[in-house]
């Protein structure tokens, strides 16, 4: 057991849980525990943005795809970034003008309210309950090899603590959560790179000539190509990774907590920087790993393979680099890392749960904002229970699938409805439900038997879908029924539909009528 480590990890959830207790005393309504009042900050709110979306998988995972591949472990990096302006562009501020809490307050707008929440509902819990599984799987293997512990006692540990933060903190705690969890990765990611660099006096062309002499694969690693071969495979996760950034419900959450869309816009600016500069600092962790960790057999099993897999190879190479004590503050930042997005993607959940589902749905004839906090606490701790049940017996299988499926969904199915409700007048609910909805299952359908699963999982000899990414697919499928049903869609409602585009565009452009429509 790292004590290093150990000591930062209790350090860091001392300080989570003081603001937690501090975040407490600041909720009284709706809008501080959803929300944190809209008194969160553009730089304060790109922080925390990108202390979501900087999971463990981006930091260990894309670092460990670079290690092991080279260049082509970029795909993954790129292919989120590129998300970004996607979401600045066309989803921030409009997302801002229409909604209060939840990306289904902007999809329901001017269509039927329990539908159409019902589908958003079921798109965000499935998204998130997907992430989840794969963050809960990866603290309890992080804390297994890092700290010792039992793989059962880490999982009850980040469950635990989770249900802490958001049941009693809600939003204002899970931001400050993220903010300190954002600025500890960057400057842990930051040394490291320095330290890497400083030993060949920062001369990159001697960096990489040294890193293509030390891989096994030469002078490909430099070259794009060998991660996925076919252009449909890469067309496919393409899209997941870009439209899937804007369709991810913790991530949209957060432009609801800063007070005007000016903010909306600023908070997505500097976390585009702030993700940018960090997917910049894994490409020089992989290759620095490849050089003083991949040959060295302090870091090797007897079968010549990574202790721990490629997915270790930025905690190795802290230790390379700065011992004992970088490695005990590398390690315990990674765990924060997964405290701070369980925590995000259970409050997310939560308030689909809630807000959504049941003062939307279930109960909308009589609203009561003290019930709706309270069944949004319950929610949080039945999500932090599934979630630790879920993380124990997926133990042992191949999660990889799960974050395909989560972005595979956020870009088929939240996306699309979240787009065409604000941009195209002709969407009708019975379109964005039965579309959705259709997209939804094919999505769930292609994953299942691409070879991720059938082959992977389930063991069978031949995938029936021979593509792993099914996002070129289920988008399509998706764009194509909510398009064809509104189009020939004749209804009366489909008319109401129709009728109240023009209003909403005006106030998804002004923000004209968002304090009024935020006291409904």
């Amino acid at each position: 057991m790292n004590i290093i480590a150990v000591s930062l990890f209790l350090l860091f959830v001392f300080v989570t849980l003081y603001i937690t207790y501090w975040a407490a005393k600041q909720i009284s309504n709706r809008d501080s525990f959803y929300t944190a009042g809209g008194n969160i900050s553009g730089f304060q709110n790109g922080l925390a943005i990108s202390g979501d979306f900087m999971s463990a998988a981006s930091f260990l995972g894309i670092s460990g795809l670079v290690f092991a591949t080279g260049f082509d472990g970029l795909i993954y990096s790129i292919g989120f970034l590129v998300g970004w302006p996607i979401v600045l562009l066309l989803i921030a501020e409009p997302l801002r003008n229409l909604g209060k809490y939840t990306f289904a307050d902007v999809a329901s707008y001017r269509l039927q309210q329990r539908p159409i929440r019902t589908l958003s509902a079921l798109g965000s819990l499935a998204t998130v309950s997907l992430y989840l599984i794969a963050q809960m799987v990866g603290a309890g293997k992080l804390i297994q090899i890092l700290f010792g512990l039992p793989y059962d006692l880490a999982v009850y540990i980040v469950g635990g603590l989770m249900i802490l933060y958001v049941t009693f903190g809600g939003m204002i705690a899970t931001t400050w959560v993220q903010i300190i969890k954002a600025v500890l990765l960057l400057f842990g990611a930051t040394l490291i790179s320095i330290l890497v660099l400083y030993q060949f006096n920062f001369n990159l062309n001697k960096f990489f000539a040294t890193a293509v002499n030390n891989h096994e694969l030469g002078s490909k690693i430099l070259n794009p190509g060998g991660l996925i071969k076919d252009p449909i495979s890469a067309i496919s996760l393409g899209l997941a990774l870009m439209f899937g950034t804007a369709g991810l419900p913790h991530i949209l959450m957060r432009f609801f907590t800063v007070k005007d869309s000016i903010q909306a816009r600023k908070s997505v600016v500097y976390a585009t920087g702030f993700i940018g500069y960090f997917y910049i600092l894994t490409f020089i962790i992989g290759f620095g790993a490849i050089i003083l960790v991949g040959s060295n057999t302090d870091y090797l099993n007897p079968e010549g393979g990574l202790i721990g897999n490629n997915n270790m190879a930025a905690i190795h190479l802290a230790h390379a680099v700065g011992g004992d004590v970088l490695l005990g503050f590398i390690s315990a930042v990674a765990f924060a890392t997964i405290l701070a997005v369980v925590s995000g993607l259970t409050l997310a959940g939560a308030s689909a749960i809630s807000h959504d589902i049941y003062a939307n749905v279930i109960n909308s004839s009589n609203k009561n904002e003290k019930k709706e906090l309270f069944v949004s606490r319950i929610a949080t701790i039945f999500l932090g229970i599934l979630a630790i049940f879920l993380g124990i017996i997926f133990e042992k299988q191949n999660i990889a699938f799960m974050v395909g499926l989560a972005f595979a969904i956020a870009a088929s199915t939240n996306f699309p409805i979240i787009f065409l409700s604000m941009f195209w007048k002709n969407l009708t609910t019975r379109g964005a439900f039965l579309g959705g909805l259709i997209g939804l299952l094919v999505t769930i359908a292609l994953v299942i038997l691409s070879p991720v699963v059938w082959v992977d999982v389930f063991h069978f000899s031949e995938a029936i879908f021979p593509y792993k990414y099914p996002a070129l697919f289920s988008m399509t499928t998706t764009f194509f029924f909510v398009i064809f049903i509104s189009l020939s869609d004749r209804s009366s409602q489909a008319i109401k539909d129709k009728k109240g585009f023009q209003e909403q565009f005006y106030r998804s452009i002004t923000g004209i009528g968002i304090e009024e429509g935020k006291k409904h």
